[in-house]
């Protein structure tokens, strides 16, 4: 079995809960009226290419150009957003905690804005605790781009065979393998701690 030396974790759905119906079943009530919102105009595709880098403000102004009758609509997505990150994983947090608080080495690599970052560093100390993250926004590249792999190994000096990343996305998972991790789904607490148990890091 491979020693595992450095431990790299995702952040949304691993640590803390997101969910962007939060505050648009307030805000847009009727459940097929919001869902037609996030299919059509406040899409995944385009939420990430902020996670990339590009600024809200660029973000808002392209779809207020196609749906400007939407307006209030799309810049409720970044004026609410702390309401969709309610709370973290009690659970995933504690083993967080205890590896690091056992010494392990452990890092974050995440797609997520830079500056809805910074407002989850100010809910969640916790996420202020690890030698280093890579955070997408900040660098210019998302997952599952194995470029970002890389960077984030080279940034934080990990031997990439000894590594192993914790995501909540296959596809991240399988970017990952392909960048010469070790790699697990995370799906709950109970079996991340099983995995980190097969993998040697937990007793």
């Amino acid at each position: 079995m491979t020693e595992i030396r450095h431990i790299v974790f995702d952040i949304g759905k691993v640590l803390i809960h997101y969910d962007p119906n939060l505050p648009f079943s307030r805000i847009i009530p009727d459940a097929a009226e919001r869902k037609w919102f996030f299919d059509t105009i406040c899409t995944h595709d385009w939420n990430i290419e902020q996670d990339r880098g590009r600024e809200w403000a660029d973000a808002e102004a392209l779809l207020i150009a196609q749906y400007p009758d939407r307006a209030e609509h799309i810049r409720a997505f970044r004026k609410h957003w702390r309401e969709m990150v309610p709370h973290a994983y009690e659970g995933t947090v504690a083993l967080f905690k205890g590896l690091i608080d056992a010494g392990h080495d452990v890092t974050m690599l995440t797609n997520f804005a830079a500056d809805t970052f910074v407002e989850a560093r100010e809910m969640y100390p916790f996420l202020n605790t690890t030698r280093g993250i890579t955070v997408s926004g900040e660098v210019g590249l998302i997952k599952p781009d194995v470029a970002i792999y890389h960077r984030h190994a080279k940034d934080f000096d990990l031997d990439t065979a000894h590594t192993i990343f914790i995501d909540d996305t296959m596809v991240n998972v399988e970017g990952a393998k392909a960048a010469g991790w070790q790699a697990v789904q995370f799906t709950s607490p109970e079996m991340l701690r099983d995995d980190l148990t097969a993998f040697g890091v937990l007793k």
